[in-house]
């Protein structure tokens, strides 16, 4: 094999393994913010959906991501890879099949500690009658860190 072919093969080699290995920048963001503008922290801390203030803004991922208190935006700052939703934000049901798609803040689910999100409440449905099976397919698709 010739010399410059085999260097062609190693940095191209080399090149791969350097960007499987690098941290996924993208998370959704639908009208400029990630989760469409909701508190990915209340989530965890009130159990359901509620819209960030413009004020309590982070840039964290190539992402805006807002808050509905200062608390949870000190909350998130501290460890944003505990509250950031699995898949990039992306659909999990979606996910499961392959596809990326966007997601509606107010259908998701917390499982093991973990934020899913849902394209809409019928595919909601679907991914509930079998989470644990939704899950493993699609944490087999995703490449992020957040998606294992």
């Amino acid at each position: 094999m010739p010399r410059r072919l085999i260097l062609s093969v190693l940095a191209a080699f080399l090149l791969l393994t350097t960007v499987a290995r690098a941290e996924m920048p993208v998370f959704y963001s639908s009208g400029g913010a990630a989760i469409g503008g909701y508190d990915t922290v209340a989530y965890f801390t009130s159990g359901k959906a509620v819209r960030g203030k413009p004020g309590l803004a982070v840039m964290w991922k190539g992402a805006v991501w807002l808050f509905a208190s200062a608390r949870n935006r000190e909350i998130f700052e501290r460890n944003p890879r505990a509250y950031a939703p699995q898949y990039g934000g992306y659909c999990a049901y979606a996910m499961s099949r392959g596809m990326a798609s966007g997601t509606n803040p107010e259908a998701w689910k917390i499982v093991d500690g973990k934020l899913y999100l849902i394209h809409n409440r019928n595919y909601m449905k679907v991914w509930l009658r079998d989470i644990p099976q939704y899950i493993a397919l699609s944490d087999e698709i995703w490449p992020g860190p957040l998606g294992h």
